[in-house]
């Protein structure tokens, strides 16, 4: 068995594992009792989810957020996105993962309970970031400059508040979430260009005075 295909066999089974916990977080909450009801549903043995989840319970949300990732990948992928704009495909994006937690909403919300405890917020950090960089990079971003981060750390905060308001929407068919949805990313997508223009206004304002080598402007 090769290394790529034992991955493969590894990430399948933690599919199957969080799949049959997820029923279970509605009742017992997002933890171990939760873990145990799934891996008998499975019947696998209680010992055996620290073979698949070494940290259970960090792990699995972990994991949650990887396969919500990769659901929403997958259904980009048979899609003309070059035939899009940007703004299309992030906000296509995130629709999609967040469609793709349908019938889950519970365990998302026991999630975030779970996520804002003290000591977990490196892992909420790093899930966040994971998703909101897949989005982007399946968008074409190509940005390797400050822009990178900013444009990251405010579709965060778009993905964690539109997932808040879905949470809380019975609207018909989420309407109300993907408005609020587009209303978000049109603020995003208007930053970067606000950005430039102040740092293009900057550098006019300050050419004369470095062409008197007065100061120090770097136009930012």
């Amino acid at each position: 068995m090769t290394l790529e295909s034992n991955q493969r066999d590894r990430q399948a089974l933690r599919d199957r594992l969080l799949e049959a916990t997820l029923p279970h977080v509605v009742f017992d909450g997002w933890g171990m009792a939760a873990l145990e009801a799934g891996a008998r549903d499975l019947g696998l043995e209680i010992g055996h989810i620290h073979a698949v989840f070494a940290s259970p319970t960090k792990d699995l949300a972990s994991h949650f957020s990887d396969w919500a990732d990769r659901r929403m990948l997958l259904r980009l992928s048979a899609l003309d996105l070059p035939a899009m704009r940007v703004r299309e495909r992030i906000t296509l994006a995130v629709r999609l993962r967040l469609q793709e937690l349908a019938g889950h909403q519970e365990a998302v919300r026991r999630l975030a309970g779970f996520l804002i405890l003290p000591g977990n917020a490196s892992l909420a950090a790093r899930n966040g970031y994971r998703s909101v960089d897949a989005i982007w990079r399946v968008a074409g971003d190509k940005a390797v400059d400050f822009n990178f981060y900013t444009k990251r750390a405010l579709l965060g905060a778009v993905l964690v508040t539109t997932t808040l308001h879905w949470l809380d929407d019975t609207s018909a068919d989420h309407g109300e979430t993907w408005a609020f949805l587009d209303r978000r990313i049109a603020g995003v997508m208007g930053i970067p260009k606000l950005q430039a223009q102040a740092k293009g206004f900057a550098a006019k304002l300050t050419k004369p005075l470095r062409d008197l080598g007065i100061g120090s402007f770097s136009g930012t």
